[in-house]
């Protein structure tokens, strides 16, 4: 009886490992590391994507992320989105985005993140845009962003490409 709940533990084991989605890897420059860098597939004739990552600073002096490039885009800057009197602004960090020492920052949605821009052409789910982002004392590194579906919230979210959808309720009747 023992064997069999082993061999079955082992075969679900391998199993969660086959489905799992493949996971960027983490690029190491100086003290910084660099993972989940992500975008999402964009609709045809679009003109501009968001890149997602994370920077992890394990040194004890602070670095700065001062600019990004990528072949595919004619222009790429660092921005941040945030509140300001209850509207949404988004904007280029134009003196660079610091990472603390000891500290990790996220590029993500709704925040901190890389704005690519006059795209050469379309990002399709499962392709890896490479791009290179410069900072201040690491210098220049290599990243590739995997392209998730057009909905994805994070890396490794599907989107909605490939689930149905739940009908939602009516509302067209609802007054505003």
């Amino acid at each position: 009886m023992k064997t069999m709940l082993k061999d079955v533990m082992l075969a679900a084991f391998a199993l969660v490992l086959c489905a799992a989605p493949a996971a960027a890897e983490d690029v190491k420059a100086g003290d910084l590391v660099i993972s989940q860098a992500w975008s999402r597939a964009t609709p045809g004739g679009a003109k501009v994507a968001g890149g997602y990552l994370t920077i992890e600073n394990k040194g004890t002096t602070a670095d700065k992320l001062v600019s990004v490039s990528a072949d595919i885009a004619g222009k790429a800057e660092v921005h941040e989105m945030a509140m300001d009197n209850g509207v949404m602004k988004m904007r280029p960090l134009d003196k660079g985005l610091v990472i603390d020492a000891g500290k990790t920052v996220k590029l993500a949605p709704g925040g901190y993140h890389l704005m690519l821009q006059e795209l050469k052409g379309p990002f399709k789910q499962g392709d890896k845009v490479p791009l290179t982002l410069e900072f201040e004392k690491a210098g220049k590194v290599a990243v590739s962003l995997e392209v998730q579906g057009v909905g994805a919230q994070a890396p490794g979210d599907a989107g909605h490409s490939g689930h149905e959808m739940k009908k939602m309720p009516d509302h067209s009747g609802m007054k505003m």
